[in-house]
């Protein structure tokens, strides 16, 4: 069985793509760092339902305490599915925008991936066969006021995705982000009313949690082999 660890996997996003990796057969590790008891219910949930999960708890941001958590994981089996879903938003328009909030949200999409990817990497590589699926966003695409540091974080990371699917695709391993626009979670049912989704999605509606669970699956199949080093975009046609 591999092994797969989804990143930020207690959130709305998170939770639908540890079940869908879970029912495709991998055994999920699912990464909260303050919501631990919402990783291990959807742990019990998943392993109730006949599939099998582990919960698992440290700071992405924390090099020293990826390390001391991964490392041992990894020593027998190696991971070989890879979801850089932790992500965080502190909005506010560029002027007004502490240098704190500027380098929480980068810690987290950017240095929270180099501490975890980089981790996992040299079993995945020895393995011959892996995936890496980062979780980006439109912002990175388009921008979006109000996000001047989520859109550099995500585009950040999107340029790191490009540039690490270059160095292992020899090596069998894909490496592709994600880029979702509005999606139904807690976060975007706050932010956005359904007038305002109607104006900006030409579907006329939030994407699922399980949309973007979907697409994940497939990239981390073996159907996806050829491809990698894209952003895919899922929005519903907003560009």
């Amino acid at each position: 069985m591999k092994h797969a660890l989804v990143t930020g996997g207690s959130g709305g996003i998170g939770m639908a793509i540890c079940r869908q990796l879970a029912a495709d057969g991998y055994h999920v590790f699912i990464h909260a760092h303050r919501n631990l008891d919402a990783a291990q219910a959807l742990a019990d949930e998943i392993t109730l339902n006949g599939y099998s999960a582990q919960a698992l708890c440290f700071d992405v941001t924390d090099h020293q305490s990826v390390i001391e958590t991964l490392t041992p994981l990894v020593d027998d089996t190696p991971i070989q599915v890879l979801v850089n879903n932790a992500g965080i938003h502190d909005d506010v328009v560029f002027p007004g925008m502490h240098i704190d909030q500027w380098q929480r949200v980068m810690d987290v999409s950017v240095n929270g991936f180099y501490n975890v990817t980089h981790t996992v990497m040299m079993p995945m590589i020895r393995s011959r066969w892996g995936r890496i699926i980062n979780v980006s966003s439109i912002a990175a695409i388009t921008g979006n006021r109000g996000q001047v540091n989520y859109a550099a974080a995500k585009g950040a990371l999107n340029s790191a995705t490009k540039s690490l699917a270059l160095e292992v695709a020899s090596r069998g391993i894909t490496v592709n982000a994600v880029a979702p626009g509005i999606i139904t979670t807690s976060m975007s049912e706050a932010t956005f009313s359904t007038e305002d989704i109607a104006r900006m999605v030409p579907m006329k509606r939030a994407g699922k949690p399980d949309e973007v669970a979907d697409l994940i699956s497939f990239l981390a199949s073996p159907q996806a082999t050829y491809i990698t080093g894209q952003i895919i975009s899922i929005n519903g046609g907003m560009i």
